[in-house]
This record gives structure tokens, C-alpha cells and sequence, in this order.
């Protein structure tokens, strides 16, 4: 197959991390990074040979030579550019979240499909070793029932000055939540505090109700003195717990639970029973995340196909972020959310293709 012709808008900390990974990249070949700032550009300089440096969006767009551009620019960007690009034939991948509302996400999807190219979403934690291999167990049926999804986000800083701790860090744990349990929220409540004066929300807390018994809840916070990347998934037969700051053992599988039987000899009293079982890590794959991811993006173009991390996927995840907003502007008062279409499709080969 031909290589995809890549240009790397953004070369900030998130832009410099993808270059590097779609410069090694099988199939994949840089060819020009651009960035309004000459600091930025003589970093690529320096690491890159050979690859044209531009401070233009407009010169990478008229470039005939680009077949792909990967957008690591303020989120207040993402949908113009996006758009602009397939309006130049060009496929996109985009920082998360994909845009600042359900609607641009939505234009985007439409106009990449008419245009016939790739719309996809850097949500790097679906490709990490670790929640790979929670999706296989949820998926065999390991788990058995999901009961929760419970998940803390916290650091000290970096405070954003465009943007709030949910719409930061926020749709990392969604995206892990949507790709993991294949469940949409009916209701979403959310609260959240602008503390030392900041001009958005550095705390929240976000809870996602669901059709089923299933729950889940979200802790995110940027004045937290200690830095914890934690997940809990309780199923009605295995519980995971992935700890991301972990060197090693990065997910335990607890065979542990509680079960409930009735007492034949009276009807109004439960039975409760704990099951202590094994603890078990299972081993992972050692290949960085967004290697994976930048693979994904190239073969999704190189094999027509939609890509794990789709349009759809940021749109369900924007949707998330829409709604805890407006209820963290409402005080924490429940915001139902309206049906989306069905998942458009699944995709079976992408588990294959990451390995």
C-alpha cells in the first residue's frame, strides 16, 4: 500500500508526541509541520530532517502533496480546521474533544462522509495496553454483569486558561467508559468549582445514569496535591481495578463479590454472601498507546474503513460533556439525554490490527 502523506498541525507538547509517533509509523510519512510559532518549528528542525516547516494552515491545506492532517491545535480550532481540510480532500484526525459542540461534531461526521475520507479522534486511552485488555475481559463475558464504572482523574495543574477541568480531562475517562461498557447515559448530573479566582471550573464530579442498573461516576480535579489516574469496573462476577500510574500490574482482577439469596424460612430476610476469590495482573503488551493509535489512523485509510475512534465515538463523548456542563450551570440539576442513533457500526477488526 501506499504511505499516507501526514502533516502535523500543533507541534506544542501533544503535537511533538504525535510527530514522533507517525515518523515511525509503518505506511505513515511526515511531510510537513506546521505551527505559528518559529520556536516550535526550528524543534522540528532540528529532529526532523526533511519534513517542510510553515507557520500557514492555509499553505498545508493547498498542499497537494498532504493526504492527512492530524490537528493538535486549541479545541476552539478543531471544527474549523477539520472542516476546512475535507473541503480540501484532505482525512482528519483530531485532538480530543473533538470539537466544542454535539453539532460541529455532527457537520463533521456529514462532511467527512460526503467527502469519502477519515474522521477520527485521538482518544489515545482506547489503544493503551490496559484497556485492551479490560475490553476483552468485559467482552468474553469474564466480568458477567456490569454493576459500576468508577474513575478518578486528579493532579496539580496544568490549569487550562481556554477551558475547564471537565472538557480537559473529562473525555479521557468518557471515551474509556463508552469504549468499555457500550452504554449511553440517559441522564447526566454534575458539579463543579471555579476556586482562586480561575475563570472556569477546576473541580467536578459528574455522574452518569444509564437504562439498566448500571452507573457510573467521574471525579476530576486539577488542585489535587498528588497525582492518581485510578478506575474501578464492578461486575457481578469480577471487579477491575486499573491504576495508570503503575509501572507494572496496571490492572488487578479481583475475584471478589457479594450475592444476595433469599431465605426460604422467611421471605422478608436476605441472605448476603461474600466471595473472597483470587487476585490476579494479567500481563500486557509493551507498545505505546499512541503508536497504536497512529497505526490505527493510517490503516483506517489505507483500508477504507472506519477507524475504532470515529466520529461517532467523539460525538458520544461531547454529548457527555454537553450535558454535565449544563448541569454543572444548573446548580447539579439532572440533564436528561436524548437518544442517539444506534452505534453506526462495530469494528471486529480493529482488535487484530492493534496488535
Amino acid at each position: 500500500m501506499e504511505s499516507v502523506r501526514v502533516a502535523q498541525i500543533g507541534c506544542g507538547y501533544w503535537g511533538q508526541n504525535l510527530i514522533r509517533n507517525f515518523w515511525e509509523v509503518e505506511g505513515s510519512e511526515v511531510v510537513v509541520a506546521c505551527d505559528p510559532s518559529e520556536k516550535a518549528l526550528e524543534r522540528m528542525r532540528r529532529r526532523y530532517h526533511g519534513v517542510e516547516l510553515v507557520t500557514s494552515y492555509d499553505a498545508v491545506l493547498a498542499n497537494p502533496n498532504v493526504d492527512a492532517v492530524v490537528l493538535a491545535t486549541p479545541v476552539s480550532t478543531h471544527y474549523d480546521f477539520a472542516k476546512r481540510a475535507f473541503q480540501a480532500g484532505k482525512h482528519v484526525l483530531v485532538e480530543k474533544p473533538m470539537a466544542t459542540s454535539s453539532m460541529h461534531v455532527i457537520d463533521l461526521i456529514e462532511t467527512a462522509e460526503r467527502a469519502g475520507k477519515v474522521l477520527m479522534v485521538d482518544h489515545t486511552f482506547l489503544y493503551t495496553a490496559a484497556v485492551r485488555k479490560m475490553k476483552s475481559i468485559i467482552e468474553t463475558g469474564q466480568a458477567g454483569e456490569l454493576l459500576y464504572f468508577d474513575s478518578v482523574r486528579i493532579n496539580l495543574g496544568l490549569v487550562q486558561s481556554d477551558t475547564n477541568v471537565l472538557w480537559d480531562l473529562g473525555p479521557h475517562d468518557f471515551s474509556i467508559m463508552d469504549y468499555l461498557c457500550g452504554q449511553e447515559p440517559v441522564s447526566i448530573t454534575a458539579t463543579g468549582v471555579k476556586h482562586l479566582h480561575c475563570s472556569y471550573e477546576n473541580i467536578a464530579y459528574v455522574t452518569a445514569r444509564f437504562d439498566s442498573d448500571f452507573i457510573a461516576h467521574f471525579h476530576l480535579n486539577w488542585l489535587a496535591p498528588v497525582k492518581v489516574r485510578t478506575t474501578l469496573i464492578g461486575g457481578s462476577q469480577k471487579m477491575l481495578v486499573y491504576d495508570d500510574m503503575v509501572i507494572s500490574e496496571k490492572i488487578k482482577v479481583y475475584d471478589r463479590g457479594i450475592t444476595r439469596n433469599p431465605d426460604p424460612a422467611n421471605r422478608e430476610r436476605m441472605l448476603t454472601g461474600y466471595r473472597n476469590g483470587d487476585v490476579l495482573s494479567p500481563n500486557l503488551e509493551t507498545t505505546e498507546a499512541m503508536r497504536l493509535m497512529a497505526r490505527e489512523f493510517v490503516s483506517s485509510i489505507q483500508e477504507k474503513r472506519a477507524p475504532l475512534s470515529d466520529g461517532y465515538s467523539a460525538l458520544r463523548v461531547v454529548r457527555m460533556l454537553e450535558a454535565a456542563q449544563h448541569s454543572i450551570q444548573q446548580n447539579g440539576r439532572e440533564v436528561l439525554m436524548q437518544p442517539m442513533v444506534p452505534r453506526p457500526h462495530s469494528v471486529p477488526a480493529v482488535a487484530g490490527s492493534l496488535v
